[in-house]
């Protein structure tokens, strides 16, 4: 079964008559109004025992029968409200220790689980095993010593592949807390028995905090770059995410991270940046997200986001996002009181871009129901009134099936460096944010190999050619460019194994919509190397590759996809076959191609391989050009050895051949480099079926 866990429903309320308290804050218990009860007699009677489920998180740990040497911790989140309650749960498998003896076979030791002191446990991405859906809990109170736990587990079987295991109950009984929780009455234990009701395993549930999870906010910035901090009016991150039962720390850790080649910063740099100055990168010892504030980018003008889809490198600040305080809001409609204003400066939309990149790293699509979190700057600009003027008309909050989504979704969405979620939520659409979802039949997206085949341990280029088919425009996306966010999808190996790709950096909030007259195109290309689950194309065979495009129409998703086959040689001799395992072992092999920059040691070292390789040579050499031709740091371009690399072998997309003339345009020099860069990329040009804007910019040369 490859569906996602829909998330949990409200339990309904008991059918006891009694009233319930208003909730003060989502934090708050909700219990009811006791029944009156008549003054006691004369003769003593023992005190009434009534219990409640506290609301919160717990510490829990599974283990199941049969097998000592497994067992599961996690967390059971609990969450009380005036329609009653929602629960939902995560279990990762408990690690082995292997102890050595001398002459004989190791012996395997449990380890020891999360320390209950120590609040709300950060466990292992590797070691994640299951969600849990709970169906049947305590709902108010009980005269009792016990309840039924009802719950559906689903066991997370890889990247977006889910299996429901089926549904369980265990009778949860309440016992003395062990050493170390702080609550000592809000601990139970029970058996877990199947649906014949057999015993399967046995659960134990401790209350830890007040909080359903946590996370850190670490926030760095450039000297004149202002950290978002809040809206300006009272409104901050705690604010914002203390409803939702997140206990979130905020650290503005870095003030003075320097500029290397004045206000304006490159991917390359901003990604060197983001490594040498975050302050933690163990991603399974703590939930931690990153800012980082400039004034300026060159790629884009309000800022950047990494690894949305969550590739396997080590070197990603995953889910960490760039920020540029110096972008000048437009001085026009509909940008209201902030027209003409320094981004920074506008403490409003400047904070809320950064709340909002933030809620797609937790999982988050764009929400369109309200002027909240998860909806877009610019729409949201566009429904202010003169009464109501952006930003005033700024809703500070999440809508509530994204508060709903950020309280219970699998831990592996909204924590950083989880999976790639993108790609496949809309299977299930219990879960998916994007409910309304249309197949735009009028457009045609057309996937096409530059190459008819390629060898193995080389990137493959593939064309976009989106077509209005119809008689009327439409709205599509204005450009098919990875970075825009709305393009990715999979490769199918020739063992069936399907491997997502989405983009590794992200404009923030840049998803242009125009008007796609009738028969009009619009063209891009791609170069696919790695995806979340590793290396695309891992072996010899013939792949399929399809190719999605989202957007969104006024709270409606639309979609558009296509296919193309693509055959992967194998490897032409023994060196050929060293150079390919280098560079598909190569995590850093990807954020080379995509950031470029100098310090991506393990990343350029694989590229370099595949250079000495007469093989993989042509299909590598302008990887490594567009890395050297832009300046990284005090490097300044070199054009001269960009110039060497680049030949009539050398294969490179339409895409590519359009960003090596904008850089050649870019240097301004007109030496012999840039000449020699020029001819190859004509001659490329008269090759291919090229748009007339390419045409254009390289003609220009």
């Amino acid at each position: 079964m490859n569906n996602l866990p829909p998330l949990p429903e409200v339990l309904p309320s008991s059918d006891q008559p009694v009233s319930l308290q208003p909730s003060l804050t989502p934090l708050q218990p909700v219990l009811p109004n006791l029944p009156q009860f008549p003054q006691p007699f004369p003769t003593p009677f023992p005190p009434l025992n009534i219990r409640s489920l506290r609301c919160g998180c717990y510490l829990v740990n599974y283990k199941p029968s049969g097998s000592p040497l497994v067992t599961y911790d996690g967390t059971l989140r609990v969450e009380c409200h005036s329609d009653g309650r929602t629960a939902s749960g995560d279990l990762y498998q408990r690690p082995i220790f292997f102890l050595p003896f001398p002459g004989q076979p190791p012996k395997p030791i449990l380890l020891a689980g999360p320390n209950p002191a120590s609040g709300i446990p950060i466990l292992s991405r590797s070691r994640y095993r299951y969600y849990l859906r709970i169906t049947q809990i305590l709902e108010h109170f009980t005269f009792g010593n016990s309840f039924t736990l009802g719950l559906e587990m689903y066991r997370f079987t890889a990247p977006n592949t889910w299996t429901n295991e089926g549904a369980f109950t265990a009778h949860m009984t309440w016992k003395p807390a062990p050493s170390g929780y702080p609550s000592s009455g809000n601990y139970l234990e029970g058996d877990v028995k199947n649906s014949a009701g057999s015993i399967v395993g046995q659960l134990t549930m401790g209350w830890v905090s007040k909080y359903l999870r946590k996370a850190t906010i670490e926030i760095d910035r450039v000297s004149v770059s202002e950290a978002p901090l809040n809206n300006g009016a009272g409104v901050d991150w705690k604010s914002i995410f203390e409803p939702l039962g997140w206990d979130l720390t905020v650290i503005e850790s870095n003030t003075d991270v320097a500029e290397p080649s004045g206000n304006s910063w490159s991917d390359a740099e901003m990604h060197q940046a983001m490594l040498a100055r975050r302050d933690s990168a163990n991603l399974d010892s703590e939930w931690r997200y990153y800012i980082l504030a400039v004034r300026n980018i060159d790629s884009t003008p309000r800022g950047i986001m990494y690894d949305v889809g969550a590739t396997d490198s080590n070197n990603v600040p995953r889910e960490g996002a760039g920020i540029a305080s110096h972008w000048t809001i437009p001085n026009a409609n509909p940008w209201g009181l902030v027209k003409g204003v320094r981004f920074g400066a506008a403490a409003a939309p400047y904070f809320r871009t950064a709340v909002h990149e933030i809620g797609h790293a937790m999982g988050l699509y764009h929400n369109t129901v309200d002027n909240g979190v998860m909806n877009t700057t610019d729409v949201i600009a566009g429904s202010a009134t003169a009464a109501n003027p952006f930003p005033n008309n700024i809703q500070w909050s999440h809508a509530p099936d994204d508060q709903k989504r950020l309280r219970h979704y699998p831990d592996v969405f909204v924590r950083p460096g989880g999976t790639g979620f993108g790609t496949a939520s809309e299977v299930t659409p219990q879960i998916s944010p994007t409910d309304n979802t249309v197949e735009v039949e009028e457009l045609q997206l057309q996937i096409s190999s530059l190459l008819p085949s390629v060898p193995i341990g080389a990137p493959v280029r593939v064309g976009l050619t989106l077509t209005n088919l119809s008689d009327q425009p439409i709205f599509a996306p204005a450009s098919l460019n990875m970075k825009a966010g709305m393009v990715r999808g999979t490769v199918t190996a020739p063992d069936g194994t399907a491997r997502t790709f989405s983009p590794l950096v992200r404009c923030i909030e840049d998803h242009p919509i125009a008007m796609l007259k009738p028969s009009q195109q619009i063209r891009n290309s791609l170069t696919l190397l790695r995806g979340a689950e590793g290396s695309l194309f891992p072996m010899p065979g013939l792949y399929q590759i399809t190719v999605e495009v989202h957007w969104d129409i006024g709270g409606v998703e639309a979609i558009v996809s296509g296919t193309t086959s693509m055959m992967v040689t194998g490897a032409a001799n023994e060196a050929h076959a060293a150079a390919a395992l280098k560079v598909l072992s190569t995590p850093d092999a990807l954020l080379t191609l995509v950031i470029g920059g100098d310090h991506l040691d393990e990343g350029i070292e694989a590229i370099q391989t595949a250079l000495k390789n007469p093989v993989l040579r042509p299909h590598y050499a302008y990887i490594e050009a567009k890395r050297l031709a832009e300046r990284f740091g005090s490097r300044k371009p070199n054009l001269e050895v960009a110039a060497e690399l680049l030949d009539p072998d050398t294969v490179m997309s339409a895409a590519e051949i359009k960003k090596a003339a904008v850089i050649v345009k870019q240097s301004g020099k007109n030496d012999v480099h840039e000449k020699q860069i020029a001819s190859v990329l004509k001659r490329k040009v008269s090759a291919i079926e090229a748009s007339e804007d390419l045409k254009d910019i390289v003609d220009f040369l």
